[in-house]
């Protein structure tokens, strides 16, 4: 056990959820498997104002206080790195970007807002992990605040994954008024499940599961609920908690009759959910008697078990290498940012999206196939700083790139990737900045231009989870807008590119506006 710990990683993953940070730190071991070290639980309740709003300045700071607590225990339990994931809740507030920030910048946290789909099989992930999966599919469902995760899988595979917004607070904000619940508000309630279940219940059509698997707080609770009713409490461990149909309908015909005074007496219910209990006792409900299933299982493992599973399996992968590539110049730049753990998955998403504004844009800029080839480059390595720090990551890949042996390139090439990859955030090229002045004039036109590129694409995945699927340009008078197609949310992604538009707009001579593309598979609501 000695020699186990001795190799051990130790890392954090943080949940952002709508109610509640969750934190835990654990130890990773060279054989996949991993440790509890600590755990922390701090409440937010993000969406006071609701879903797709400001997050308020009470709720942000609220936000960011506990985020300092988290990072005091990382701290304190010298953990290597911090894997923070924002669901629902920061991902579809119009100042979520401003808040991500303030974590950074406040206190030194970068978050990855993800899309639902990835919370979904991060759950999965969790979930299978945790929980002794039968052969044939399970329903694993995942009620949060603001979403619910719908997984159909079995121990070897996913069938379905999906993500959709009916958490409850999100449904409570929209459809309970009453206390308790009124019947009609209960009909709603029920029919609006049926509305956005309709793929799910295709799904399961074709991969039938004979029992259902529940996680995160809302299914806890109610497994507790039903435990204390059957006198099981003593010594429970709520994972592998099990329970029937039966059990629950009886608790659901108590429960739903209740006022807030009479729920709030019930030991086993969390305080922050004695308001929201009910639409998941509806959905629950409704789940059991749609797909007529007869018992339900709780995993205690959930999104941030998912976060640490990913990790492991993406640190294993990385050590399988990397494959040869046959053209010097490319082989040098893939050489160096694997050298310095380049953010992959980012920085090639980032690079197609480079690609696809060099090619509007090529004209009426007049560039060349060589700047082309050198912003593509620049894209792979533009953050390779934060290999140092993430503060001045800009600047430290600078620094890398001007002092790497880059093969095949020419010495004003090699200056021109580093200053591009240097200007994708932050400041915009100045003459006071001594690397950039004293380059050519032409090199630094070229440099500004290919720059504004960068830094209007690495705003286009600011998340680093490739929402925005592809990128087109309309052009009318003085207005230049970028239309994109997503497959989420794209409030962060907007935010992200027109917060660093200045740089192109100076180019152009335009103004630029960032837009939904009316041909996009997602639509605001």
């Amino acid at each position: 056990m000695t020699s186990k710990r001795k190799n051990s990683r130790r890392i954090a993953a943080i949940d952002l959820g709508t109610n509640s940070f969750h934190a835990v730190i654990v130890d990773v071991f060279p054989d996949g498997s991993f440790q509890t070290v600590d755990k922390l639980k701090e409440m937010v309740l993000l969406a006071e104002k609701g879903f797709g709003q400001n997050l308020s300045p009470a709720a942000s700071d609220r936000a960011v206080e506990a985020l300092k607590k988290i990072k005091t225990l990382c701290d304190h339990q010298n953990a290597e790195q911090v894997l923070a994931y924002a669901t629902s809740a920061i991902r579809e507030a119009e100042n979520g970007g401003e808040f991500i920030q303030r974590a950074i910048d406040e206190v030194g946290i970068k978050i990855n807002a993800i899309p639902g789909r990835m919370e979904a099989e991060l759950i999965g992930l969790a979930v299978r992990h945790g929980i002794q999966l039968p052969d044939q599919p399970a329903l694993m469902v995942d009620i949060g605040g603001g979403s619910v995760e719908f997984i159909i899988g079995d121990k070897k595979r996913f069938y379905f994954l999906t993500s959709k917004k009916i958490g409850v607070a999100r449904m409570t904000a929209s459809y309970v008024d009453s206390d308790p619940i009124s019947k009609e508000e209960i009909s709603k309630l029920e029919h609006h499940y049926e509305e956005q279940l309709r793929d799910v219940a295709q799904a399961f059509a074709t991969h039938r599961a004979g029992i259902m698997i529940g996680s995160s707080g809302t299914m806890e609770n109610i497994g507790l609920m039903i435990a204390k009713r059957e006198g099981k409490l003593k010594n429970l461990s709520v994972n592998e908690l099990e329970f029937t149909n039966e059990q629950f309908y009886s608790l659901y015909d108590e429960l739903i009759r209740m006022n807030r005074k009479e729920r709030s007496k019930l030991s086993e219910l969390d305080d922050k959910r004695i308001d929201l209990i009910a639409p998941g006792l509806i959905l629950v409900r409704y789940l059991l008697k749609k797909f007529s299933i007869k018992r339900v299982k709780i995993s205690s493992q959930a999104l941030r078990e998912g976060i640490i599973l990913r990790y492991i399996n993406k640190e294993m992968d990385e050590l399988k290498g990397m494959a040869t590539y046959d053209e010097p110049r490319l082989r040098s730049v893939m050489e160096l940012v694997n050298r310095y753990d380049w953010h992959e998955d980012h920085s090639a998403h980032v690079a197609k999206l480079s690609m696809a504004l060099f090619d509007e844009f090529r004209d009426k800029l007049n560039l060349t196939d060589v700047d082309r080839e050198l912003l593509k480059y620049s894209a792979f390595m533009h953050d390779i700083g934060y290999f140092i720090s993430h503060r001045k990551h800009h600047k430290h890949a600078l620094y890398i790139i001007r002092h790497s042996d880059l093969l095949g390139f020419k010495e004003i090439e090699i200056e021109m990737m580093a200053n591009i990859s240097r200007y994708h955030r932050r400041s915009t090229p100045k003459m006071r900045h001594k690397y950039f002045k004293k380059l050519p004039k032409p090199v630094r036109e070229r440099i500004k231009k290919l720059a504004a590129i960068l830094r209007v694409a690495d705003g286009l995945d600011r998340s680093h989870y490739q929402n925005v699927r592809d990128v087109r340009v309309e052009r009318s008078g003085q207005k230049t807008r970028l239309l994109i197609i997503t497959e989420t949310d794209p409030q962060l992604e907007i935010w992200g590119a027109m917060r660093k538009r200045s740089l192109l707009e100076e180019v152009l001579s335009s103004d630029v506006e960032v837009i939904i593309d009316p041909k996009s598979p997602y639509k605001y609501h």
